[in-house]
Parts: structure tokens; sequence; C-alpha cells
């Protein structure tokens, strides 16, 4: 478990972090959401030993040899060197005695393959990352922490990459924190979400919480929408290839079914949830 608490740092033309507390159990993934410069970076430096705060602790329950592993903004790799040796040169910076196998083992783990011997400068975004987030896990933390891992990934890239952390979250037992400006990636993996905003947590709860408390309208997607009378009861916009749908997330199941029983075939129903609206409106 890792526990952050009452975590305050000042800058000299800032305050980074106001009074910032947060908790990872686990074998959960908790999201961390806010603007550019709300104060993510700072909060996930100090967990990870990077920098001290000025006031609070940091607190990490392991068992393990390493209690955390993460990426603070990019991946610093080595761009002409390859996978299998940029995963032995920071296991040998962090101390670690790694096998052939072991290494391979790590790489097959985060998806990457094993015989692929060309420098990484010559990899995707998406494997840059995975291979990140390999050398965050030389040793097996007890905790994992990542800086807006999604940032310039394309739709493929990000289910692949959410796909990984969840699998390392219940597989491996591991606590992982990571962080993002982009609702839609975090409130599909997630269990926890924190919002910061100006170096403050201003709301948190579990995402289905705020989903039920915060989303008031749905884009809806299927066959003929259009054309729907069931849909005529709501407020909504009609887009190219959907439809708005202005409503509580109480309304759904029930506005799903009506549609199912008009024949309307839905293939999508995607909640809308902004930054500014979790911002501005904290849980009661």
């Amino acid at each position: 478990m890792l526990t952050g608490s009452h975590l305050t740092k000042h800058y000299p033309l800032k305050k980074a972090l106001s009074d910032v507390s947060i908790s990872i159990a686990s074998g959960q993934i908790c999201g961390l959401l806010g603007r550019n410069g709300a104060g993510k970076t700072t909060l996930f430096r100090i967990l990870c030993g990077l920098i001290k705060p000025d006031e609070g602790t940091v607190v990490i329950h392991s068992t393990r040899s390493k209690s955390i592993g993460g990426i603070i903004e990019r991946p610093g790799l080595y761009p002409y060197l390859n996978a299998y040796d940029n995963l032995k040169i920071f296991a040998g910076i962090q101390g670690v005695k790694v096998s052939e196998a072991y290494i391979k083992q790590n790489l097959t783990k985060v998806g990457l393959p094993v015989d692929r011997r060309d420098p990484v400068r010559n990899f995707s975004l998406g494997m840059k990352q995975r291979l990140g987030i390999a050398i965050a896990l030389l040793n097996e933390p007890e905790c994992l922490v990542l800086d807006e891992p999604f940032s310039g990934l394309d739709p493929t890239g990000v289910t692949s990459l959410i796909g990984l952390i969840t699998d390392l979250a219940v597989k491996d037992n591991i606590a992982i924190l990571l962080s993002s400006h982009l609702m839609a990636e975090l409130t599909k993996c997630c269990h926890y979400l924190y919002v910061m905003d100006e170096g403050r947590i201003v709301n948190s709860g579990t995402t289905e919480q705020l989903i039920t408390n915060h989303i008031h309208n749905y884009s809806i997607t299927g066959e003929n929408i259009s054309s729907s009378i069931v849909l005529q009861r709501y407020e909504v916009k009609m887009g190219i290839n959907d439809a708005r749908v202005f409503c509580k997330a109480s309304e759904i199941p029930a506005l799903l079914g009506d549609l199912l029983a008009e024949g309307i075939k839905v293939t999508s129903c995607t909640p809308e949830l902004t930054l500014e609206e979790l911002v501005n409106t904290p849980l009661s």
C-alpha cells in the first residue's frame, strides 16, 4: 500500500502542492486527473522519492525488495541500444542481478518481442512506453507510478496499454497510480479517482461514484438511431453518427432497453465526463 499524507511543496514562484493526501491499496488502480500544471508531476516525484515535500509524509507498506517503480514524464531510454540491453543497463543501475531469462520474462510481460535487436529509437511511442514500464517493474515493485502513460498514443495503443496495466494490478497485485488530463482513459481502468486543481485534491471517489454523480450526457451510436421515437422523450443533440442524450446515469439502463425494443441496435454508449465538471462540482 502507498500512502501520502498532507503533502505540501513550495517553489519560489508558486505553491505546487497544498495538503494533498492520497492512498492506493495493493491490486488497486487509482487515477489522478488534472489540468497541465495542477501538481500531478510534483506529487509523483515526491511519491517516488525524487524530491522531498516541505510538509507531510509518504509511507509504503512493502514486503518486496523494491517498494516503488515509476515513469515520470517520458521513459528515459538509451535510444541507440535495443530493448534487451536497455533493461540490462537499468537493472545494473538499480543494483538488480538479472539473467537472460529474467530480462526476456519482463519483455514478454509488457508485450514486447524478446528477439528484436534493433535500437529502441526505431520503436513506436507505445512500445517505448511498454519498455519504460518493463524497466519500472525490475525487481518486482510493490507500487507503480505512471505519469501520463497514454500521452501521444493512438486508440489501439491506449487500449493495449490499459490491458497491460489492468493485468499488472490483478495478476501481480501491484498498487498502481497513473495520471492523465484525459477522462476516457482513466475511467476505463481505474477503481478510484483523485482530481487535482491548483495543487489541491478537489474531488475524489470511486470511478462509479464520479460517473453516477457527475455525468449528465451520453454519446449513443446505433443503426438508424436518428429515426428513434424513444429519444424524442429526452433532450438530444443528433450528430453525424451518434446521438448525444442528456439524462441521468440511472436512466441509461431503461433507455437502452427501450431502444432495443424499438429495433435500434445500439453499438456503443459512452459517458461524456468533463474535467471541468469534476473540478467545479466536488462530491458532497
